[in-house]
Parts: structure tokens; sequence; C-alpha cells
């Protein structure tokens, strides 16, 4: 009788010990990658144009809830200061930036490739004006006004290239006459160099006006801000490509990001943020 529960206490032990050292149990319905070991911790590392801070920062939020374990790091700026970091050694996963060219350029430089470029949103030029409009601005006629201080991106950067763009466009209207561009260009007090440099000095009221992207106006700032629209005619689409980077060690996750960009819920972020998710016209 002796050796029966000393037999039974022995096999009790046996599994008890046996269930301890397998850990615990999976809950139901959770598999080998759910587990907490498997949730390996990896940061994704993006570089992205200015422009593009409140509109990626929820993106990354999103993304981050949607896998556990990653985290993001963002590296906001110019776009082409973005591309030449990434020239000079820079470690990403992912560039997005706000024209074409510096995708191009990171292409020639064999940053990328070119199957993996992906456009996935477009943006246009505002007048920006701090609310109380002490220059007392109506029309893009106004920005010729003589003592007029104006605020815009430097040329190197994509906005302020889209600047000129237009300006060249409106001296070539008869309504604004061949005298606009270099009327508004004499009002230049300051060459910012991203487009949030832009935004942040005029809603400080640091200028009368600026020039910069219709989605900054949901920016932080927005609240801060009046606009003068600018028409079609004289207007620049700016596109916006964003790509998965040659070096970069982990493709596949970089991958799931730019997909989730590019899914419903990605374009749901980027259209509250002022951005078009297709060109205009279509």
């Amino acid at each position: 009788m002796r050796k029966f529960v000393l037999l039974a206490f022995g096999t009790l032990l046996v599994l008890a010990l046996g269930s301890g050292c397998g850990g615990a149990a999976k809950k139901s319905g959770e598999s080998d990658q759910d587990t907490p070991a498997a949730r390996e911790s990896r940061t994704l590392t993006v570089f992205a144009a200015a422009s593009l801070t409140d509109a990626f920062k929820e993106l990354g939020k999103k993304f981050e809830a949607a896998h556990p374990g990653v985290t993001i790091n963002f590296n906001f700026g110019a776009s082409n200061q973005l591309r030449a970091q990434l020239e000079q050694g820079a470690s990403a996963d992912v560039f997005a930036s706000a024209n074409k060219k510096e995708i191009d350029a990171a292409l020639g430089s064999k940053l990328a490739e070119s199957a993996d470029v992906r456009l996935f949103a477009w943006n246009r030029l505002v007048v920006l004006y701090p609310k109380a409009n002490p220059a007392h601005l109506g029309t893009l006629q106004d920005l010729a006004k003589p003592k007029l201080k104006l605020i815009v991106a430097d040329k190197a950067v994509p906005v302020g290239k889209y600047t000129l763009e237009m300006l060249d466009k409106a001296a070539a209207d008869p309504a604004l006459g061949a005298e606009f561009k270099s009327a508004v260009l004499a009002n230049i007090v300051s060459r910012e160099e991203n487009v949030k440099a832009v935004v942040a000095k005029v809603a400080l009221g640091e200028a009368d006006a600026g020039i910069a992207y219709v989605s900054d106006l949901s920016g932080k700032d927005g609240e801060k801000l009046g606009r003068i629209t600018i028409a079609d005619a004289l207007n620049l689409m700016a596109e916006y490509p964003l790509t998965v980077l040659a070096k970069s060690a982990q493709k596949d996750l970089a991958g799931q990001f730019v997909d989730f960009v590019l899914s419903p819920e990605g374009k749901a972020v980027l259209r509250a943020q002022g951005f078009l998710t297709e060109p205009a016209g279509k």
C-alpha cells in the first residue's frame, strides 16, 4: 500500500514538473508566431520629406500597433538633404520624397531599385498668412505688395522649386503681368531649408506670408493660419514617391510599411492630413 502511494505521488510530481518545464501554455488561438518570444524587437528606419511629418507619425503609430515589437524611427527633413545623407552612408529602410527628382537620384546612386518605387500621394501649393493677417492679404496678386515680408523654402528643396515654377507661370499670366515674379522675389526675407520651417515662422508672425503645401494647414499650426488658394492654372502638382532601400537589412518589414501607406487605411490618414491619394482630375 505504501509503495502504491509513493508511486502515485511520484507520477503526479513528474507531471507537475513536466508542465512547469514546458513553460506557460499558449492561449487559445495563439500561434507560435504570436508568442512573446516570437515578437522580436525590430526598428524600421524611415527617411521622409518634412511635409509628411504629421501624416507619417500617425501612420507609424498605427503600423507599430499592428506589428508588436516593431518601432519606427523617423528622420524628417528636406528631400534633397535626406537623399544626400543616404548617399553619404546613412542607414535606412524606406525613403519617401516630396518629388521624383530625389528618388531618381537615389536610383542613379543604386540606393534603390526602380521596381520598388511607388507613388503614394500628391500635394498642391498654397499661400499662408498669420490669422491676424497684418498685411491684409486677399489674393495672390497681394504677394507683390511693396515691403511685404514673405518666407519661402530654398530652391534646392522641392517646395522651393515648385514655388519658383508657380511664379514663372504667374508672370506669364496677363492678369498678373511680367513684373509679378520679380516683385514677389524682392519681398522674400528668408529662404528656409524645409517647408515645416516656413509654416512655423509664418504661424509665429515672423512674416506676412509664406508659400507651402495645402497639407500643412492640417498640422498643429493650421489653426493659426489663413490661406489664399492658388488657381489650378498656376499651381503645381507635387508627387510623393517612396521606396524600399536596396541596403535595407529587413526588406520584408520595409515592404509591409510601404504596403500599409498605400492601403485604404493608410490613404485615409493621408487624406485627413490634406494630401491627395490620386492625382487631381482622376
